[in-house]
Order: structure tokens, then sequence, then C-alpha cells
């Protein structure tokens, strides 16, 4: 065999694996980007309510419509009530970290956190929420009223069922995902 054919051999069998590479299956453990809803619902569950708020935010932004504003609005509510629970349950310091995550977005707030006294925090929280929601209910309200009025009756129906952690979720059949 011929050196030149031999090198030439090499870099034809080298092309062809590349390109297979390239054309092939994406990698398994690539996984599937997830949307604004999708992200939002894990953080309910995580409890990392300020982050929740954002990617909802994120989906009324990017895909303005009466679901996601009552998406948005639920968060709120959600909010709202794992608040209530809390102080219902005398738990002062989870209130506090749940101020101290609503209001730490940086990392400079690691080395200077704002102090807050966890009562006034709880009200602080629930009224700026009871707000919000106000205006994003109505928002969503404009956008589909038969909408709005169908998705509350079943969280209704999710409060009612699941009293003691219906905040830490929606209710499943909202399937948090872009129809």
């Amino acid at each position: 065999m011929r050196p030149g054919l031999s090198s030439l051999s090499v870099w034809a069998a080298l092309a062809f694996w590349l390109t297979l590479q390239w054309a092939g299956p994406v990698q398994v453990d690539a996984a599937e980007p997830s949307s604004h809803l999708q992200r939002a619902a894990v953080f309910m569950r995580a409890g990392d309510y300020r982050q929740a708020v954002e990617a909802c935010q994120a989906e009324v932004r990017d895909f303005p419509s009466a679901r996601s504003y009552t998406f948005l609005t639920y968060v709120y509510h959600a909010l709202d009530g794992y608040v209530a629970h809390l102080a219902g349950t005398d738990q002062w310091v989870r209130v506090e970290q749940l101020y101290l995550n609503l209001a730490a977005a940086r990392t400079e707030d690691l080395l200077d956190p704002p102090d807050v006294l966890a009562r006034i925090a709880k009200e602080v929280i629930q009224q700026a929420v009871q707000r919000q929601a106000d205006v994003t209910a109505a928002m969503a309200n404009r956008l589909d009223h038969a909408l709005v009025t169908r998705l509350w009756q079943e969280q209704t129906a999710w409060r009612q069922a699941r009293p003691d952690d219906w905040w830490a979720s929606a209710p499943p059949q909202w399937q948090w995902e872009r129809p």
C-alpha cells in the first residue's frame, strides 16, 4: 500500500466518523429545556417562591395569555397561603427565611442581608402579593373570562382537597406546559 493512500483512508474514516457524530442523535444526557411554567412548578415544590414568580412573569412576558396571567396570580395566592400557614403554625423563623428568599437576589445580599422582624415580613409579603394577585387576576379576566372562571373553579377544588399544602403546587389538571 502506498503511504499517501493510507493517510487518505485515515482522513476519510475520520471525516465519516465526524459526520456520523454530527448527524446522529443528540446525547442521551441532554434534556429538553423546560418551559417557564414547568420551572415555576418545580420552584413552587421547592418553596422558592421568588423564582416561581419570576418564571411566571417570564411566561407572561414571552407568551401573554389569560392562562399565563392566571398562573402568575395563582403563584401569588400560593405565596400568600404559605405565609398564612407559617404564621398560623408559629413558624416565624421560616417566615424570615421566606422574606430573605424574596428579598435576596444577588450575591451581595450574602454580605449584607436585610434584617426584618418576622411578623412585619409576614404583613409586607401578604399585602404585596395580594395587590399583585388582584392586578394579574384582572388582566387574565379581561383576556378570557370563561377560561379564568374554569381555572379558578379547579383551583378552589384543589385548595379544598389539600388544605394543608395546596400552596406547594398547582392543580394537576393545569399541566404547567404551554398548550
